[in-house]
């Protein structure tokens, strides 16, 4: 079973907005902290936000006030809301959770993760 899965990618216009989500399997049962990372073709993957344990969020400075990370408490589900979209937000998107607490004190872009989601693609067009 896919531990985390992605939806709402798609082909959006640029200055569209695009809303992910992240569904975890039954078998997760706890996750500690999470993040939304991104790989675009022939870079290296990159995060993009982070929502720790105390509902903190983290943000890439590139994506600063236009991403928004995020849950939803009744359906589980983690959330990223893309607005202002350009094309350099053109990538796969991942999900990501941590399960043990202790490695959510690790800097979000560098912690290990526990589980990954096999990924949205967001294509941006003009």
């Amino acid at each position: 079973q896919v531990p985390l899965v992605e939806s709402g990618g798609g082909s959006v216009q640029t200055g569209g907005s695009v809303k992910l989500s992240c569904v975890p399997s039954r078998n997760i049962v706890s996750v500690e902290c999470m993040a939304w990372f991104r790989q675009a073709p022939g870079k290296e993957r990159e995060g993009v936000a982070s929502l720790e344990r105390d509902g903190s969020a983290n943000y890439a400075d590139s994506v600063k006030g236009r991403f928004t990370v995020s849950r939803d408490k009744g359906t589980k589900t983690w959330l990223l809301q893309i607005d202002t979209l350009n094309s350099e937000d053109t990538a796969t998107y991942y999900c990501a959770v941590q399960t043990t607490r202790s490695l959510c004190g690790i800097y979000w872009t560098q912690r290990p993760y526990s589980f990954w989601g096999q990924g949205t693609q967001v294509t941006v067009s003009s």
